[in-house]
């Protein structure tokens, strides 16, 4: 009979020793006859550090006191058997390998213990050498599984590091994109501006005048109808006031000197809104009022707070002028604004703002009486390119580009959701922004390049 039935014959390759501790070399002899376990304990105590144990409730308490390597155990023994010490072993200590010494020489016994882990079975009385031998397979074994599950922890915290350097760059490919596709959009809204600026300027001028002309006119006219005229030449001006309908022109004509007027001064006041909000032709780092910027945001989006199903409501605290990127902030306002009101939808309900400032920080709420966020997506809304919206209806951007603009403002951007019940986020920022890298120049640079 082989004094092993299921030890591996070839040359175990040498093992890379990567983790190494104490108990690597700590073995636990278990066997209720005391020459048995004396006998073991003296062959490996030249290679390794032995300790001795009567039973498996014995072994058991000095597994739970300290770390061992290997357990040698015999099957049949008062109490807790070996095949049970085992499967606790296994269950608790997962890294103890396990060696059963046993009389028991039965094929299917053999099969059994393998089946629920041990790393071998030798039968006795087996030779000693034979006993080295698989003790230090048993424990070449061991290191390389316990060296592989390390290995593969370590690649899965890498995975997950990699994950997250992934997610830092799309957000920040994201963050390129949108300054890419701000700065076009802005050089486009300030040349339409500056194109618009002037022939509106002059369009409101004589709109401003064209009503006192209006009525001077009608002065005059008024004037003529008071002569008398004769038959001939009173006839014939009856007949051109019927032909050019004299009448509804005149009646018409300070009616429609108002609407032009009403349309100049729109024109008039969407150039000055489009460069308010765009900033372009203030680009440079300064001082701003909050509430103008987020009048002039709300303005471009009348097309949300016009209607009648949203009751907008200004909580505005005093504010001090605060040092930032204009362009940039009503950019978030933009995006806060536009969501609240788009939460809100087709049913009725309130978007409030609140402002408030304490002595180093401003903050702006934006709240809603909308759908609200889910739980589950509140944690994702910063992520790029997630959204809830319908496809076609968001990108996923705003948030995103929001978090990071108010982020290099050293702010922070904050969300509290109730679903079915509404959504508020928070804007901090400090009062007194200080750039800190380089001169003067290059720091205004180095902001404006971030964004």
């Amino acid at each position: 009979m082989l004094a092993s039935l299921v030890t591996d014959s070839r040359a175990i390759p040498s093992v890379d020793h990567t983790y190494v501790e104490e108990h690597d070399h700590r073995l636990l002899i278990v066997d209720d006859e005391e020459p048995v376990r004396n006998l073991f304990a003296k062959c490996l105590a030249e290679r390794y550090s032995c300790e001795t144990a009567a039973n498996a409730q014995e072994a058991l308490d000095r597994l739970q006191q300290k770390q061992f390597a290997l357990v040698i155990t015999d099957i049949q023994m008062p109490g807790i058997g070996g095949i049970e010490l085992l499967r606790k072993i296994n269950e608790l200590y997962r890294d103890t390998a396990v060696i059963i010494a046993s009389g028991i020489d039965r094929t299917q016994r053999v099969i059994d213990a393998i089946r629920m882990g041990a790393y071998d079975y030798l039968v006795k009385p087996c030779e000693l050498d034979v006993l080295e031998l698989c003790v230090q397979r048993a424990l070449e074994r061991r290191t390389l599984l316990r060296n592989a599950r390390r290995y593969k922890e370590d690649l899965e915290n890498r995975n997950i590091e990699l994950a997250r350097q992934k997610t830092e760059l799309e957000r920040i490919q994201a963050q390129l994109v949108h300054s890419e596709k701000m700065a076009s959009l802005g050089q486009l809204a300030a040349g339409v501006a500056h194109e618009l600026n002037n022939p509106a300027g002059f369009i409101f001028s004589n709109m401003t005048i064209l009503p006192k002309y209006v009525a001077r006119v009608e002065e005059i006219l008024l004037s003529y109808e008071q002569v008398s005229l004769n038959d001939s030449d009173a006839e014939r001006i009856e007949a051109v006031k019927s032909k050019t309908d004299y009448e509804n022109v005149l009646a018409d004509l300070t009616s429609i000197a108002a609407d032009s007027y009403n349309g100049a001064e729109r024109i008039r006041d969407i150039v000055q809104n489009l460069r308010l909000f765009s900033r372009l032709d203030e680009a440079e780092f300064k001082q701003v009022d909050l509430h103008e910027s987020i009048e002039s945001t709300i303005r471009l989006l009348s097309k949300y707070y016009s209607s009648p199903l949203i009751t907008l409501r200004r909580d505005y605290g005093n504010l001090p002028l605060i040092n930032c990127y204009a362009g940039q902030l009503n950019q978030v306002w933009m995006n806060l604004l536009a969501n609240a009101a788009q939460a809100i939808g087709d049913a009725r309900g309130e978007v409030r703002i609140k402002t408030e400032c304490d002595q180093e920080t401003v903050s702006v709420c934006v709240s809603d009486t909308g759908k609200g966020i889910a739980p589950e997506h509140l944690k994702k809304i910063f992520d790029p390119f997630f959204t809830t919206k319908p496809v076609g209806e968001g990108t996923g951007l705003g948030l995103s580009i929001s978090h990071g603009i108010v982020a290099r403002h050293r702010g922070t951007l904050t969300v509290e959701s109730v679903l079915g019940e509404g959504t508020s986020f928070k804007v901090s920022l400090p009062v007194h922004l200080e750039l800190t890298n380089g001169n003067d120049h290059n720091k205004d640079r180095s902001l404006k390049n971030e964004s």
